[in-house]
């Protein structure tokens, strides 16, 4: 059931990744991602608000956001200084990179995962998970080969090396997602919600010193109807990716590779919406992380 929910949740990060191109093109970086985040919160207000009042039908409709200690404000907190990091690299990036070339390398980000899990989780990988693992970090190659034609050349452009700072702290992330969810036992809600408050408090002391005292950057950011849904779609992704995590046979190396099935939307989808150059050469890297992705999934 676990990779079910997994499936999901992908399917949610694919049409997440093209808003969140639409939102960021052309556009001021940080006030696009407070936006987001603000949307995401006020997507799960609703539930805060009805377990506070009526506890008894949120918790009948599997939505309440429990009461929790000091200390796992603390844990939740740390998750969200890791993943503001993460965003604003990544969508730094994204502004300046075509995203059939930021989303492939995000890719690499179950390769990360897939080593944390075994020496934090003790999760042992089979064979085939291994050549499926390797193949995904050599399509990501491809794509760097790939993004040399349209004037990415990877050692030189500092946006490729913010887009891996953000896939490596996204997949530390991930394998502290399933300690805040098995280890703590918070539910996905709980945590998607305070996960939510602390980021958009830490977004805004950012922002109060690089962004709110220019008014040149503040005049050039644009509302989009794509800002409020890339935070909707992203809470409903992560909503199925926590679920999953709930089971205790769910294993994170796994969880993360089958994520990566949103780069079908994302590569396919985007390039045509967005007019990128070089898709139907960077179908062979796809195709190339999609067989890692199935080596994975059928060697269990």
């Amino acid at each position: 059931m676990w990779m079910y929910l997994g499936l999901l949740s992908a399917l949610f990060l694919g049409l997440h990744n093209l808003c969140k191109k639409h939102a960021v093109q052309n556009n001021e970086v940080y006030p696009v991602l407070l936006g987001t985040l603000i949307a995401g919160l006020l997507t799960l207000l609703p539930f805060y608000i009805g377990s506070k009042f009526f506890p008894e039908q949120t918790q009948q409709i599997g939505f309440l956001i429990e009461d929790i200690p000091i200390q796992k404000h603390g844990f939740i907190f740390i998750k969200s200084m890791i993943m503001c990091s993460s965003w604003i690299l990544a969508y730094q990036a994204l502004k300046h990179l075509p995203i059939t070339i930021v989303t492939p390398i995000r890719s690499a980000g179950p390769f990360f995962t897939f080593i944390g899990a075994i020496f934090l989780y003790q999760e042992r990988p089979q064979f085939w998970q291994w050549i499926g693992f390797f193949l995904i970090i050599f399509s990501v190659y491809l794509y760097s080969r790939i993004g040399k034609k349209e004037g990415i050349v990877f050692k030189r452009n500092k946006w490729i090396y913010a887009i891996i700072g953000a896939t490596f702290l996204g997949a530390s992330s991930g394998l502290y997602d399933k300690f805040l969810i098995q280890k703590l036992t918070l539910n996905p809600q709980t945590l998607q919600f305070w996960f939510c408050f602390y980021c958009i408090v830490i977004l805004l002391i950012v922002l109060s010193i690089i962004w709110f005292p220019k008014i040149e950057k503040r005049k050039a950011f644009v509302w989009r109807w794509s800002i409020p849904a890339v935070g909707i779609l992203l809470q409903t992704a992560d909503y199925f990716y926590f679920k999953a995590l709930q089971d205790s046979e769910a294993l994170i190396m796994l969880l993360s590779a089958i994520k990566r099935s949103q780069l079908i939307i994302a590569v396919v989808i985007g390039g045509i919406l967005f007019k990128e150059k070089n898709k139907r050469k960077k179908l062979i890297p796809l195709a190339g992380i999609m067989i890692g992705v199935a080596l994975i999934l059928y060697s269990v």
